[in-house]
């Protein structure tokens, strides 16, 4: 029996060669877990043996996939908590610096590293001079650990750092602090709900976001196994020992300088009372509810708020402008490069979570002035099979590419929030699907990187031969 790498999986029913790579994978992948609170271990190594030692040891302390999918179903039943999450990535550098790299996996982007020059050309990622301290040198691997409490989670942490031989350097934590809005949904420091719209590798989470829907299903999350998971070549048996590639990037967010464009784009657009909102949902293409621009021109019109929507119906984008963040970042076959399932396969699996403390709330009515201008922002996460095609070609083809989506006479510009390069002036319908249009000055730049890495997060198995 073989996995079958391009359906999802059925993982209640799971067997043979499908059960012994969940028993063997990380969790997070295929489903994301719990990690309101987190702390992400940036290590480098220096003996070998001390290091296989270490890493073998954490395995100890890790879960599967599968352990993980039991517990979320126990919880559904029956309550109660979790263990806490404990996950393991390695750099090229990393597998290196162990003397594992005969197998490791070859992806291009993993290999040359995202500190490497050319990864910051393809990205037009600011000079690693630029980035914090723990990121100016070689980086050999990442421990995360996480749970839905600060005390189970520095629990965890500090048993991992118990560990850590004297030979081996943290050289950055981060830790990061999930905020949510009223309605207990995560946001991140604009305000706006985060991730929404994930693909879906489970059948039974599939099913269960249909269950949600009225009938009509336009647009299907659903993503084969192997958009995420990668056999793990340096694993006694690749044939059910799988990892992922996993993008981890530090984005501070200027809440001042963001809120302040929305006010000034609304100022541009003549928008008054209630509808000043639109300004902000115009430049990230949801409400702050996460009310999709596209189908509705105010938020609080869906409960729950709804996924099942493509840009069919606002081809010309007098609704939902051309360049907004979500527009840019998932086209769902509106990007007029590619054939529709083509264009899905550069959808990545994101896990990020916000780090930062302040004073205020991210959606309270107050002025920018009132807002923080840096030390928040969020650990940007996300699960690869093929980095080069989906986390680089969503930040370069796409974020930074002013000339997508490709539409006949019109240049919509750089995603606003994550696009990196020289901004320019964007359009915008000024009244929701009315014909007005008018001509806005550029979004600033609002996230900047502050640092990160590529890693591979292989499976158990491997962890545990070393």
């Amino acid at each position: 029996m073989t996995i079958d790498l391009s359906t999802t999986l059925s993982w209640t029913t799971a067997s043979g060669d499908a059960a012994t790579m969940l028993g063997e994978l990380q969790p997070n992948i295929l489903k994301a877990h719990v990690r309101d609170h987190l702390s992400a271990l940036f290590l480098t190594f220096g003996d070998a043996a001390e290091a296989r030692a270490f890493l073998v040891s954490v395995t100890g302390k890790m879960k599967s996939a599968k352990a993980h999918l039991d517990e979320v179903s126990a919880f559904k039943a029956e309550g109660g908590a979790g263990t806490p999450y404990v996950g393991v990535g390695l750099t090229a550098a990393g597998y290196r610096a162990l003397g594992a790299d005969g197998n490791m996996p070859q992806d291009e982007a993993f290999l040359r590293g995202m500190a490497a020059p050319d990864t910051r050309r393809r990205l037009n990622d600011p000079p690693r001079s630029t980035f914090d301290p723990g990121y100016r040198g070689e980086i050999h691997a990442v421990v995360l650990v996480g749970d839905a409490t600060d005390k189970t989670m520095t629990a965890r942490r500090n048993e991992i750092l118990d560990l850590l031989p004297d030979s081996a350097v943290v050289l950055a934590e981060e830790t990061g602090l999930g905020r949510v809005n009223a309605r207990g949904e995560g946001i991140e420091h604009f305000g706006y709900v985060d991730g929404r719209s994930q693909p879906l590798f489970l059948t039974e989470d599939v099913d269960a976001e249909k269950n949600n829907t009225d009938g009509i299903n336009v647009w299907n999350p659903a993503a084969p196994l192997g958009q995420v998971l990668v056999p793990d070549t340096a694993a006694p048996d690749p044939g059910v020992h799988f990892g992922s590639y996993f993008v981890f990037r530090k984005l501070e967010q200027n809440v001042r300088r963001f809120k302040q464009a929305e006010a000034d784009l609304a100022d541009t657009l003549g928008l008054t009372g209630e509808d000043r909102e639109r300004a902000g949902a115009m430049i990230i293409g949801r409400f702050e509810d996460g009310t999709p621009l596209t189908t509705q021109r105010e938020d609080g019109a869906e409960s729950p708020v709804s996924n099942n929507f493509t840009y069919d119906g606002d081809r010309a984008a007098l609704k939902c402008p051309f360049q907004a963040h979500i527009r840019k970042t998932n086209p769902r076959g509106a990007g007029g490069a590619e054939d529709p399932a083509d264009e899905r396969r550069h959808l990545m699996a994101r896990r990020g979570v916000t780090y930062g403390e302040r004073p205020d709330d991210p959606n309270a009515d107050v002025p920018p002035a009132a807002r923080p201008s840096g030390g928040v922002g969020l650990l940007f996460m996300a699960f690869n099979s093929v980095l080069g095609n989906q986390f680089e070609f969503t930040q370069a083809v796409w974020a930074n590419n002013p000339g997508f989506p490709i539409v006949d006479g019109v240049t919509p510009g750089l995603d606003p929030v994550i696009g990196q390069g020289e901004r320019g002036s964007s359009g915008y319908t000024v009244d929701w699907g009315g014909s007005a249009q008018r001509t806005a000055g550029p979004v600033p730049q609002s996230v900047t990187l502050r640092g990160g890495e590529y890693f591979f997060m292989p499976s158990l198995a491997f962890l545990r031969s070393l």
